[in-house]
């Protein structure tokens, strides 16, 4: 039986939150995730049932091989567009051609609230279950609050006929989003609304998905550290409105690695306005992951396009040795502290908590 996890964001955060909660219902799947689950510390494992979740990469169409009984879409967005000669209609169209693997009886399940879903809803023949926050989905939150660093919030389950509350380890509309989506799986499964709100009150988190390292002592300041994988900007865009909704009266500095050259052009603009919205900001070389240097896209004329948008003055920098030379300049009491992107910056977390933890 398998669950297939597809959508250009949230995918590895909403592929852990379902494998969480057929553990806790004790149905022992087999999965793959493209991310470390905090809790075990693996990101695979072969279990003993029928149940196999995976995470389905549309980064290179691989997504169009699976053929699972039931399907979810998070979102549909402008990335890894090489692999669909630059057309946004070939990217939808795969996205279809992806739910056409479903049988006639599964069923797939997607954020209504989308844009590039609702582009494709009238194109899908397969059982649909929506979820998002707005009234007619099928799987819905209402009554979100926060406290900390986490979030309770009802859901409205259509199929349940009921609504119950959730408490969640996590923050951001972006992932309440990703755990309707599981929800919306469990409920296919016909998991007990009990066992559903255990699994999610216990979730753990995912690595580099708004992990929380601590507080750190840098120059006399105490900070808190999070990190995330987050490397296009609307990704950007959704973890900064997490962490200023979190820590209201607290800047945000931002330590970002571009990744890809190709992805740096392609959403130069977007990235400007995006990273424009911190508080301060560092910049490290871009990550290339096997792509050749294009032609003027670099952290430097990057940082030039921020400063022509808006009063930040990035600080460019080559790569994350260097951080520990400027972040202390840069830091204030109180911050919050975000190394950001998908390329080897996933060590500086580490660096910077041994560097400055108890110090």
């Amino acid at each position: 039986f398998g669950i297939a996890v597809a959508g250009t964001h949230g995918k590895t955060t909403t592929t852990s939150l379902i494998t969480h909660i057929l553990n806790v219902a004790k149905l022992d799947p087999t999965y793959i995730i493209g991310g470390i689950l905090n809790s075990s510390g693996i990101n695979a494992k072969l279990g003993e049932s029928d149940y196999l979740i995976a995470e389905a990469d549309e980064s290179d169409a691989s997504f169009l091989h699976l053929q699972p009984m039931l399907s979810v879409i998070t979102n549909i967005d402008q990335d890894h567009m090489a692999t669909y000669d630059n057309d946004y209609h070939k990217l939808t169209d795969a996205f279809v051609s992806f739910t056409s693997n479903l049988p006639f009886y599964g069923a797939c399940i997607l954020c209504a609230d989308d844009t590039g879903v609702q582009d494709i809803l009238g194109d899908i023949h397969r059982p649909l279950v929506t979820y998002g926050f707005n009234e007619g989905s099928d799987v819905r939150a209402t009554n979100i609050t926060q406290q900390d660093r986490q979030m309770h919030f009802d859901v409205v389950c259509k199929k349940y006929n009921q609504s119950f509350c959730v408490e969640l380890n996590l923050i951001g509309r972006h992932n309440i989003l990703n755990t309707l989506a599981a929800i919306g799986v469990a409920c296919e499964l016909d998991i007990d609304v009990g066992i559903i709100q255990s699994a999610l009150k216990t979730f753990a988190g995912v690595a580099r998905r708004l992990d929380y390292h601590g507080t750190l002592n840098i120059a006399e300041q105490s900070v808190a550290l999070f990190d995330d994988y987050g490397h296009h900007p609307n990704e950007i865009n959704a973890v900064f409105e997490s962490l200023y909704n979190t820590y209201q009266d607290r800047r945000l500095v931002v330590i970002f690695q571009p990744h890809r050259y190709s992805r740096t052009r392609d959403l130069f603009d977007d990235f400007a306005r995006a990273l424009s919205k911190a508080d301060a900001l560092i910049l490290l070389d871009i990550y290339p992951a096997s792509e050749q240097p294009i032609a003027h896209i670099n952290s430097g004329t990057l940082a030039d396009a921020i400063r022509q948008r808006s009063s930040l003055d990035p600080v460019v920098i080559k790569n994350t040795d260097e951080v520990l030379k400027v972040l202390p300049n840069i830091i204030q009491n109180n911050d919050v502290v975000l190394t950001l992107g998908a390329g080897d910056i996933h060590t500086l977390s580490a660096l910077l908590t041994q560097e400055y933890a108890g110090s």
